[in-house]
């Protein structure tokens, strides 16, 4: 008889699976189960990808299974099929995919569910009930009757008020009366009934009922992804909830996504307010280990109906998936950076949708060129909501152009007049203003202001950003912190002025101008962890805050009802930036925020700071003009072979010392060979050259859009760096690939 071979994918960065033969008398592996198996000097847990009759390797020369982790698979075929795809597509070791999409306690071995355990009545202990044999011991006779009247056994937690009854039951046991077992756990859940679901929900408007009727028309047969399209205001989350209603009532689950942790609060809510006593997981970085644990059970053994997190849910296990949202669509932190795999969990959810026959519904006001591109073209199916639900208009915006302000006074770039102006009117009338900075800190720089040397990194190729309320210069990149420079390096000089302003200086200055104010700041540095955050959000629903300023924090799908006023303090450093999706971002950001301004009522209104007044993105944003901005960007994008016209590869080198990295992109770029390099732009350093003692070089490939380009390329980037590795100074280089990069 054959030896049966286990093919196991192990969490290491090799690029290859490996083999291991299965114990006679240990029982068949399934795909997606959890093993220990041995490893060089030690064991690792792995993952079972396959079962194969032979190996390349002889047999004789494999190593057997140690252990079983779990009896049942930790993925099913569906999700299993998923994270190869990643794998492959992204182009990373499986094994380390995998282990991006577990838990960590499930890495390290934590039981796949949760053991919990019932106590129930044996055959003698019945007879012994009909007998009256217990007479003599009032408490256990009890506790046996309790026992009597389930046949699936008492649950330990529903015994915990029982007095002393765990002496009792073990006492029953001893007499084998009663018999302690492990509860099973149901996955198969019945369909959600009506009564189970929020009554006097409002009628859907026109927009969103048409956009209903037409997804629902399509059913199993039409488009399996879905572009929703709806001004901010409009209303897209109620599409959401009533396409999640007709699934849960068909048995089936649903999956939610959101871009940002900061979003699941007000998400969870409405879904947990629709879905009153239907079980909900929510999944997020945020969380304790312990919880991700929990909420990951809760999924994998479909006692959760609907699972809601950030980018990583997509890969949590959750059987008969119906339909997957993924909100904000746009949102470029949808897309892993650091550390890999690089995926783009919104291109993951649609290729897991199609493994389940499930629909997946992308919504946005302002979506990526790409979605967009895809429903123009027939990829996608399409609808959208235009009007803003209730009684709230998309609000005017006002451009100021601060040049001439400038001039007279640069100490008020921050705020201009015109602005202060409608923010003192705002508040007179007991209303709400939101002001949107990308800068954290008090001022994105020092510079001397004698010959303008500006204080920088000394691991990274960036200026420090200046923090006042802890006196220190802090690097954004690497999180290094310096003490405030007295002295310029440079020229001796001991004046220093402050260019620019971060969120840290406009809440000093709004604290001076408006005393009265209650006011609070939403960045990385006022909101650590998830309790700060909610409770900022709730503190300005509620109204005890006037005004919030904050970085891409406010931007992001908050819904607030009170906001009549929205300054967005410097779009200037939104529109110029050396980047090909620059546009796109400055658009979405600036529409964005706009849209948080005027949601219930029709008085909102959007004053936008800029020394480039004339800037075509401006004239797009204040029409609310989303085509006439795709339009004009997508003959950009196709005149110079950008997405969605090409695919794009980014392969990054980095190394402690420049030359040598300058020398490995050179080589690696040379053995491309010359068809590939037709295709490249670069080598050349990036915009930030040095981030944490690693010189960076790196290379952009643009592919045309077939699988076929895209595998031959990823297969010659391999090779390639396989070629100038032989040469010994270059061997220790890292090199990044970085599929479809959003940046």
């Amino acid at each position: 008889m054959t030896d049966e071979i286990i093919r196991v994918a192990l969490d290491t960065p090799l690029r290859r699976t490996f083999d291991y033969l299965r114990d006679a008398d240990s029982p068949a592996g399934m795909a997606g189960q959890r093993v220990r198996v041995p490893f060089g000097r030690r064991e690792k847990i792995g993952f079972i990808v396959s079962i194969e009759n032979q190996s390349e390797i002889d047999n004789a020369k494999l190593k057997r299974i140690s252990s079983y982790i779990d009896h049942q698979p930790t993925f099913d075929p569906a999700l299993l099929t998923l994270l190869r795809w990643a794998a492959d597509y992204y182009h990373h070791p499986l094994g380390e995919v995998i282990a991006t999409a577990l838990p960590k306690l499930l890495r390290e071995g934590a039981p796949l569910q949760e053991r919990s355990f019932v106590w129930a009545i044996t055959t003698a202990g019945r007879r012994a009930l009909e007998a009256g044999e217990a007479k003599r011991a009032p408490q256990q006779r009890a506790l046996l009757e309790r026992l009597a009247r389930d046949e699936a056994g008492v649950p330990e937690d529903e015994l915990a008020d029982w007095p002393r009854w765990r002496d009792h039951a073990r006492s029953l046991r001893e007499r084998e009366w009663a018999e302690r077992r492990e509860r099973e756990h149901a996955s198969a859940l019945p369909p959600v009934q009506p009564d189970g679901l929020a009554t006097g929900v409002p009628e859907p408007t026109p927009d969103q009922q048409a956009a209903l009727d037409t997804i629902i028309a399509s059913g199993d047969t039409g488009y399996r992804a879905w572009l929703l399209q709806g001004i901010t205001g409009s209303g897209k989350t109620e599409v959401y909830l009533r396409l999640a209603e007709r699934q849960l009532r068909a048995g089936r689950r649903v999956l939610i996504l959101v871009p940002e942790i900061g979003l699941t609060p007000q998400l969870v809510g409405r879904f947990a307010k629709r879905f009153a006593g239907i079980p909900l997981a929510v999944l997020h970085s945020g969380l304790t280990d312990t919880q991700r644990l929990e909420a990951w059970r809760r999924s994998h053994d479909g006692s959760a109906r609907l699972v809601l997190g950030t980018r990583s849910a997509v890969f949590a296990p959750i059987p008969d998936l119906g339909m997957i949202v993924v909100d904000e669509e746009h949102d470029a932190s949808y897309k892993q950076q650091d550390p890999a795999p690089r995926y783009h969990a919104r291109d993951a959810a649609i290729y897991l949708a199609a493994r389940y026959q499930a629909k997946v519904l992308l919504g946005s006001a302002t979506p990526s060129l790409e979605s967009f591109y895809h429903a123009q073209q027939g990829k996608y199916g399409y609808v959208e909501l235009t009007q803003r639900f209730g009684a709230g208009e998309l609000p005017s915006l006002q451009v100021i152009d601060t040049r001439a302000i400038l001039k007279e006074d640069r100490t008020r770039v921050s705020m201009t007049p015109p602005l202060m102006k409608r923010m003192e009117e705002v508040l007179a009338q007991k209303r709400q203003i939101i002001l949107f900075q990308n800068r954290r800190g008090y001022s994105p720089y020092q510079l001397c202001i004698l010959c303008g040397w500006i204080p920088q990194c000394e691991h990274c190729d960036v200026s420090l950003t200046y923090h006042k309320k802890s006196n220190q210069l802090r690097c954004h990149y690497c999180g290094s912190s310096y003490p405030l420079v007295q002295r310029c390096h440079a020229c001796g000089h001991d004046q220093f002025g402050q260019r620019s302003f971060g969120t840290e200086r406009i809440e000093e200055q709004l604290q001076l101008h408006f005393p009265k104010a209650r006011i609070a700041r939403m960045d990385v540095d006022t909101v650590k962890g998830k309790q700060a955050h909610d409770q900022l959000i709730q503190q300005f629903e509620t109204g005890e805050v006037d005004i919030l300023v904050g970085t891409q924090m406010v931007v992001k799908g908050l819904d607030f009802d009170r906001v009549d006023l929205v300054g967005i303090l410097d779009a200037d450093g939104l529109m110029h930036f050396a980047d090909f999706r620059a546009s796109e971002r400055a658009f979405q950001l600036m529409e964005q925020v706009s849209g948080r301004a005027g949601r219930k009522q029709a008085n909102g209104q959007v004053l936008v700071q800029t020394s480039d007044p004339e800037h075509p993105i401006l004239k797009w944003v204040a029409a609310h003009d989303y085509i006439g901005f795709y339009e004009a960007e997508l003959k950009k994008r196709q005149a110079f072979g950008y997405p969605p016209f090409s695919r794009m590869i980014r392969v990054l080198f980095r190394y402690k010392q420049q030359s040598v990295v300058e020398q490995a992109a050179q080589a690696w770029a040379k053995a491309m060979g010359a068809t590939w390099q037709a295709r490249m732009i670069g080598p050349a350093e990036p915009m930030i050259a040095r981030i944490r003692d690693q010189y960076r070089m790196e290379v952009w490939l643009k592919l045309p859009r077939s699988a076929k380009s895209i595998a031959e390329a990823k297969g010659k980037i391999i090779s390639s760096i396989y070629q100038f590795r032989k040469e010994k100074s270059l061997a220790r280089v890292d090199v990044v690939i970085d599929v479809d990069p959003v940046s």
